[in-house]
């Protein structure tokens, strides 16, 4: 069952950020800043929402972010899908198709023309399913700034 996050199942939540974070070995992993900086999207917010995905039996073993932004070259509003993450023991169950199908339709009713996301090149178990699914990718070449941007 998908859920949106929201105050009273936010806690639930975070265990599986933190899973998500060292899945992609994130540097410097903080339980605190994760609160602070998730808890914006558990209410109606115009810039994303978080979804938590429960097994039958009250297990959150999956969740899905989406943000909001645009894109020049269609002149429109797109739903970007940047967190999809399920607990490795449930992967394989249709836990991240239901995911991705909740967050298309959210976008669609967030007026988005699309819902776009990446994922790294090594990632194969996501990528059978993402290409399993009505889409198409390309490849590019993403860059990120390391170090505090320039003033």
């Amino acid at each position: 069952m998908i859920e949106i996050v929201n105050t009273e199942n936010f806690e639930a939540l975070l265990p599986l950020i933190r899973k998500y974070q060292e899945f992609y070995q994130a540097a410097d992993i903080s339980d605190a800043r994760n609160h602070s900086f998730f808890s914006r999207f558990n209410t109606d917010n115009p810039f994303g929402r978080q979804f938590l995905f429960r097994t039958t039996d009250g297990i959150a073993a999956g969740f899905a972010t989406v943000y909001f932004s645009f894109s020049s070259t269609l002149a429109a509003k797109v739903g970007v899908m940047n967190d999809l993450y399920t607990l490795p023991d449930y992967r394989g169950q249709g836990i991240g198709k239901a995911l991705i199908e909740h967050c298309l339709e959210f976008a669609k009713q967030q007026d988005a023309v699309r819902l776009q996301w990446t994922t790294a090149t090594d990632n194969q178990t996501a990528q059978r399913l993402y290409n399993s699914l009505n889409t198409a990718h390309k490849p590019w070449l993403i860059y990120t700034y390391h170090g505090e941007i320039p003033a």
